[in-house]
């Protein structure tokens, strides 16, 4: 539920004429103030029908407003870190009545996007990057000699990525001018300190005081063997003091200039600093404190449920379910505490990202076996090879595209050392409506080039039972499973799980002149497909489980070569470097007669955002798409005439003898 807002007098609403941040500068603060509640109710209601990132867009409101009244943009850049922070950003830019179709098949994006509008300075959708594409645009700004400012707005989720960090070393040593607004909606400030550092902040963002404080420094200055002295001891002094009333001390320490803790909340506050310090020079460093979820009950009290969620009852709160089939990653995250059960030595490992792998329940049961790093992807890879280096088997739970930030770790850390770490990717292909930044079809092309990796797929939720078991189980290096986003596909689970043998496929249907092999769920569009090949083309297609698509089951693959003129490979993947060019790879390195192949899979390009079914209809996997590449294949046809001709040629022998 909505927090009232308490109008003696009812008002006209403010929000239906505001087209543009042009419109917010004529508004005094108490309008500003019924706009921030007007954004959030139109935020609340439309994901409640779409979902989205609600609670982090809630916490944003009042600082979005005052960056926008305050500054010219698109003139004056904003970097949002991490982008779902910018609902109301995109609300308050000209697509108010676009927003409706956030996350949706040809609708905006859930994150900012340039191509969108020119109000989107930079692409966001993974965490840590603002401050250095900030800083990028700083740089290129002194470049060509013009004046804008350029300001990132960074939640401190963020902060606990090693880039930001970078970006900030190297931006605040350049001494540049930059704002970097550091958006803390989890520290917990008491009254006492939290006073304190208001009266300090009025204080350092006064421009008298400023003033003075530059002339006294300017004037110690002209001492020849005194003025050093006298300005080491005066920063001393000052960097002792905010280092026990206010934690700025590092980023100071960094090159920046520090201003907060404030109230992000307060939009007198926040106009005042803002105010202020955009006419300073040099690298500066806002502290403003807000809370996610603000302004509605729900996210208020549970902020990690609603940081991103589906549709939503916006009385109760309570999601509405499309299925109540469990997700895969339900299922995943039940297996590995009931195998934790039976192994001490079993760790969880994510990246920020608890409940969004399944690993919620772990944490809760075995508090001591699971570790959060924060958003610290390459981290949490090699710190996994730390700890299963001294005996333990680590299991890193990490989403498809966060993996690739930590790639490089898998190789060196991991995989040159042979490392029994488990991956569980999860959101592995294509994930809707979060869009591009997110869809996870690269990891089949960039893990099976690794030496020493496994990588395995299932083709339902209880297959994905017995490959983390059998994971777990594997001793020989590390070893890689991903399963996709959303709910599995119902099949009854059982009470036992057995280990897979390496490298092993799976014919789940036995057929001739025509082969199917389906990367993990992918199997069910390929039974599909099946049918409707026999239906409408008179042939039985043999299909086949995958499994594993590396090591790759090569006597399968040796059999199919014999026996079957046409092969067709089916992964939700990027069809460059995916499964179907090991296929390739392997008939050619084997010098074998290979048969026809036809690679099904996802082109070379950013799929757009959009419900998953109907996307992977788009890029040809639909069972319907699949069955008109086997009709327009010729080895089939010539498959037939050969076959006829060698029928005719047995029945003319025959006749001859007799």
């Amino acid at each position: 539920m909505m927090k009232k807002r308490n109008d003696s007098v009812r008002m006209d609403p403010i929000l239906p004429n505001v087209n543009s941040p042009a419109d917010l500068k004529k508004l005094s603060v108490p309008e500003l103030v019924r706009l921030a509640h007007e954004i959030r109710e139109y935020i609340v209601d439309t994901l409640s029908k779409t979902g989205g990132h609600l609670a982090p867009s809630l916490g944003v409101v009042e600082l979005t407003l005052v960056l926008h009244k305050l500054f010219d943009c698109p003139v004056d850049k904003i970097v949002w870190d991490v982008g779902h922070q910018s609902y109301a950003h995109k609300i308050i830019t000209g697509r108010r009545e676009q927003f409706k179709t956030i996350r949706q098949q040809g609708g905006i994006s859930g994150f900012p996007k340039p191509s969108e509008s020119p109000y989107d300075s930079f692409g966001v959708g993974h965490a840590s990057t603002a401050i250095s594409a900030a800083y990028g645009m700083v740089a290129a700004r002194d470049l060509a000699g013009e004046k804008y400012h350029v300001i990132a707005v960074v939640g401190d989720g963020a902060l606990t990525g090693g880039l930001a960090y970078e970006g900030l070393n190297n931006a605040g040593a350049s001494g540049k001018n930059f704002i970097v607004i550091l958006n803390d909606n989890s520290m917990s400030i008491s009254p006492n300190v939290g006073a304190m550092a208001h009266y300090l902040t009025n204080l350092i963002s006064n421009p008298m005081y400023n003033r003075i404080k530059n002339e006294i420094w300017d004037f110690t200055g002209r001492f020849d063997k005194m003025g050093p002295r006298i300005r080491r001891a005066a920063k001393s002094m000052e960097a002792t003091l905010k280092g026990f009333v206010v934690p700025g001390v590092l980023f100071e320490r960094m090159g920046f200039r520090y201003f907060g803790p404030i109230d992000g909340h307060n939009i007198s506050a926040l106009i005042s600093v803002l105010s202020e310090i955009r006419r300073f020079n040099g690298p500066l460093l806002l502290h403003v404190l807000t809370k996610k979820g603000r302004g509605y009950v729900p996210a208020e009290n549970n902020a990690p449920v609603f940081h991103g969620l589906g549709k939503f009852d916006i009385e109760t709160g309570l999601a509405i379910k499309s299925s109540p089939i469990p997700s895969w990653t339900e299922v995943f995250g039940q297996t590995l505490c009931r195998l934790a059960e039976q192994d001490e030595r079993i760790v969880a490992i994510t990246a920020a990202m608890a409940l969004g792998t399944g690993l919620t329940k772990f944490a809760e049961r075995f508090p001591n076996r699971f570790f959060d790093v924060g958003i610290a992807e390459g981290h949490a890879v090699t710190f996994a090879a730390g700890m299963a280096q001294q005996g333990y088997r680590p299991v890193v739970a990490i989403y498809s595209t966060f993996l690739q930030r930590g790639y490089d770790h898998v190789i060196h850390d991991v995989a040159l050392q042979r490392l029994p770490v488990v991956f569980a990717i999860d959101r592995a292909g294509l994930v809707g409506d979060d869009g591009p930044t997110h869809h996870g079809v690269f990891d089949l092309a960039y893990l099976r080039t690794i030496p020493n990796l496994v990588v395995m797929s299932p083709r339902d939720e209880e297959e994905l039972r017995h490959m983390v078991f059998t994971a777990l189980q594997y001793r020989e290096g590390p070893i890689a499973i991903r399963y996709p986003r959303g709910h599995a596909m119902g099949v009854p689970l059982t009470d036992s799980v057995t280990a897979l043998t390496i490298g092993e496929s799976e014919v789940m249907r036995s057929g001739d002149q025509v082969a199917l092999l389906a990367v993990g769920p992918m199997l069910q569009r390929a039974l599909s497909a099946a049918d409707l090949i026999h239906k409408q083309l008179g042939c039985s297609p043999e299909v086949i489980n995958v499994r594993f698509i590396k090591p790759v089951d090569k006597k399968m693959l040796d059999r199919l070569a014999e026996t079957f003129p046409l092969i067709i490979t089916l992964e939700e993947g990027v069809l460059k470097g995916g499964f179907g060019s090991e296929v390739l790879e392997y008939f050619a390195d084997e010098k074998h007669h290979a048969p026809e192949i036809i690679r099904c899979g996802l082109p070379d390009a950013f799929i757009p955002q959009g419900d998953r079914e109907q996307l992977l209809d788009d890029v040809g996997l639909s069972p319907e798409a699949i069955c008109q590449a086997v009709a327009r294949s010729g080895a089939l046809g010539a498959h037939r005439k050969t076959t006829r001709i060698k029928d005719l040629f047995r029945m003319h022998r025959r006749k001859k003898i007799a």
